[in-house]
């Protein structure tokens, strides 16, 4: 039985398949919509880029001027946990 099932395997993969490139290409004429939405998409990508970049452009500036005033990292690192005891909180409200 798994002889079967390798011998059909191996046979599959020896025989030819029909590959893409073996089919005509066909050209499909686009749409006023689709290209408009070709149009608004680039504009979109765009526009996304250059708010990262100017993101980025700002970050730089902002860490320079830190280094120009001298002004050292943090040496402690942050903490969602402040020291100290922690809040008692009634958490039955909670549930409710």
């Amino acid at each position: 039985m798994e002889d079967e099932a390798k011998k059909t395997a191996v046979q599959e993969s020896i025989e030819p398949s029909t590959h893409p490139a073996d089919e005509p290409l066909v050209i499909r004429q686009l749409t006023p919509l689709g290209v408009a939405h070709y149009i608004l998409h680039g504009i979109g990508v765009t526009l996304g880029m250059t708010l990262l970049w100017s993101m980025e452009a700002v970050r730089n500036s902002y860490f320079r001027m830190l280094d120009r005033m001298n002004i050292k990292a943090r040496t402690r690192r942050a903490s969602a946990f402040p020291p100290g005891p922690a809040s008692s909180r009634n958490l039955a409200h909670a549930r409710r």
